[in-house]
């Protein structure tokens, strides 16, 4: 990743911001996906020894990088491979496309559209023809739930996408809807793996999910599920969503309460004695490499979760009180001082404007940070895309306050009207590097320079 990507006017005009240039750059090329990829066929012993005897090897996959996935992929298996399709965000296949023996296409995200379902029945359709005696690799990354969408034949997309919009505004966590969608469709929750069956099939994961647990990337499609109906019912509940729900979701639920529907493939499944899975890149490696990189420069370094969840705004807050504490105390380093945070946050959605989390959290931190001279906090999504915006996060820094009054900008009304977007956008502090083609969380830095 360029560093000259991540360019903002405040890390033109800091003199230390080309520092934070290249953390953010190299946290982003650890978790690059052709080389987290190349480096798990290369030295898994476990896909090598699957790689012989069988009579066919396919690829299918869905996520925000599943193009550099698949295209490892055919790098190091060659005419071994067959064929493949994997699915992935609208532009995030470049021109011109590498591929040869696997075939990418683009679909809609946040929410699922036609060209994703369509995706996902050819996917099915070809695992269906899958044998004994054939290899299926899966390339599964953040966005695939959205990406490889197969609704329940009694659903129809529309549903699937007005209650997407539903969930993404209430500020249920990943995970909850995650939980919710396994029970509305055919190819999460382990479906795929019992399409594929079978077949042996490995599963090489990105992941985007706070923790890493397999079953709720891309909603697991080729592990165990522990969800049930009655947990999608609650979070429907929880989240204030039964009354606003299309009908056509709250009936597969009742029927799943009352058990005249199966539900998701458990631990224990004889279908999941022959699938494997390996996680290649997460939110931890990326944070390690940033750590890395910010000490090499002289920057006193702490990476202190990789698994900050809460409220977008509050989560800003609390960044901004960890500059103030670095200054006040010397802790939990002493300036000149780089503290790194991995993690996803979300927003309940009450107002009318635009932006996304990452964004959200950077407006939460101003507040905080008023006034105080070198200290500044970014908060970037790894995937380049934050919420329905083309920037991927914002920097915040102690002049941001008076600079938003200078151009008749209010923080604190922007941040009541989820309104990050414009107010960065005027102060030139929005982060744009474009789509990355890999997707692991969020990362949080905090930078703190007497």
């Amino acid at each position: 990743m360029n560093p000259d990507r991540f360019d903002t006017h405040t890390l033109r005009t800091l003199p230390w911001g080309n520092d934070v240039r290249l953390v953010l750059a190299a946290a982003l090329d650890a978790v690059d996906p052709q080389q987290a990829v190349l480096r798990a066929l290369q030295n898994d012993p476990q896909i090598s020894a699957s790689l012989s005897g069988y009579r066919r090897v396919l690829a299918v996959g869905a996520g925000k990088a599943a193009y550099p996935m698949a295209l490892a992929l055919e790098q190091a298996l060659g005419d071994r491979l067959e064929r493949g399709l994997v699915v992935t965000k609208d532009g995030h296949i470049p021109t011109p496309n590498a591929l040869r023996r696997i075939r990418a296409v683009e679909a809609g995200h946040p929410l699922p559209d036609e060209r994703g379902a369509q995706a996902a029945r050819q996917i099915a359709d070809l695992l269906n023809g899958a044998g004994l005696h054939d290899l299926a690799f899966c390339l599964i990354s953040g966005g695939g739930s959205a990406l490889l969408t197969a609704p329940a034949p009694e659903i129809p997309l529309a549903d699937l996408q007005q209650l997407t919009t539903l969930l993404l505004r209430s500020g249920a966590p990943i995970q909850r809807i995650n939980g919710l969608r396994k029970h509305l469709e055919i190819l999460k929750g382990g479906g795929l793996a019992r399409l594929a069956a079978p077949a042996r099939v490995i599963t090489l994961i990105l992941s985007d999910v706070v923790g890493d647990p397999l079953d709720a990337i891309a909603s697991g499609p080729t592990v165990p599920d522990s969800t049930t109906y009655a947990g999608a019912w609650h979070t429907l509940e929880e989240f204030g969503l039964l009354a606003s729900a299309p009908p056509s979701i709250l009936a597969r639920l009742r029927h799943g309460l009352e058990g005249r529907i199966p539900e998701t493939l458990k631990p224990g499944d004889p279908v999941f004695a022959r699938v494997s899975c390996l996680l290649v890149g997460s939110n931890a490696l990326a944070a390690d490499a940033a750590a890395r990189e910010a000490r090499s420069l002289g920057w006193n370094t702490a990476v202190l979760t990789t698994q900050k969840e809460g409220e977008a705004r509050t989560v800003g807050a609390e960044l901004a009180e960890l500059a103030r504490q670095v200054l006040r105390e010397g802790l939990p380093v002493p300036a000149p001082a780089c503290l790194i945070l991995g993690g996803e946050t979300t927003v309940t959605v009450r107002g009318s404007g635009r932006g996304g989390r990452n964004q959200e959290a950077a407006l939460g931190a101003v507040a905080g940070l008023a006034g105080l001279p070198g200290v500044l906090v970014v908060s970037l999504a790894t995937d380049g895309g934050d919420g329905p915006t083309d920037a991927a996060g914002a920097v915040a820094s102690g002049e941001t306050q008076a600079r938003a009054a200078a151009l008749g900008l209010d923080p604190e009304e922007a941040l009541l009207d989820n309104d990050a977007y414009p107010l960065f956008d005027a102060l030139g502090d929005l982060l744009k590097p474009g789509p990355t083609r890999t997707n692991v969380n969020d990362l949080m830095f905090v930078f703190v320079r007497k």
